[in-house]
């Protein structure tokens, strides 16, 4: 019997670390159920989740409300096998050897949740074509 592969790694990057990246982790781990470890983080981490954005989520079900910004370290991009961006631009620390994606998506920050909404969702879909590609 073969011992199980490493669990893959993704690391989520906005530039608060409140909204997007935030959202995009807290459907990996639910969707992930486990089998993937996820990180988050921010090059300007914001003082708290945005509140909208965690409202967005338990619409869906999904509680991200215990979820504090983080500052982006060398050693989670180090530690993480695909790095997601979500405009942090010339911030994200590159190494050779990673699979970087940047994802193209609308900053909810100050925005109503109907303007959140779609953000949430269109950012699902990005992460349910995730998992079926990482697992």
């Amino acid at each position: 019997m073969t011992a199980p592969a490493e669990k893959p790694s993704v690391l989520f990057v906005c530039v608060h670390n409140a909204g997007r990246s935030q959202m995009a982790a807290g459907f990996l781990r639910e969707l992930g159920g486990g089998r993937i470890e996820v990180r988050s983080a921010g090059s300007m981490p914001g003082d708290a989740i945005n509140p909208v954005a965690v409202a967005a989520m338990a619409e869906v079900g999904i509680d991200i409300a215990g979820e504090q910004p983080k500052v982006l370290t060398t050693d989670a991009v180090q530690a993480s096998d695909v790095v997601i961006t979500m405009g942090c631009g010339d911030a994200c620390p590159f190494f050779p050897g990673k699979r970087y994606e940047d994802w193209t998506l609308d900053d909810p920050a100050g925005q109503g949740i109907e303007a959140v909404r779609p953000i949430r969702d269109e950012i699902r879909a990005r992460i349910e074509a995730l998992v079926a590609d990482l697992l």
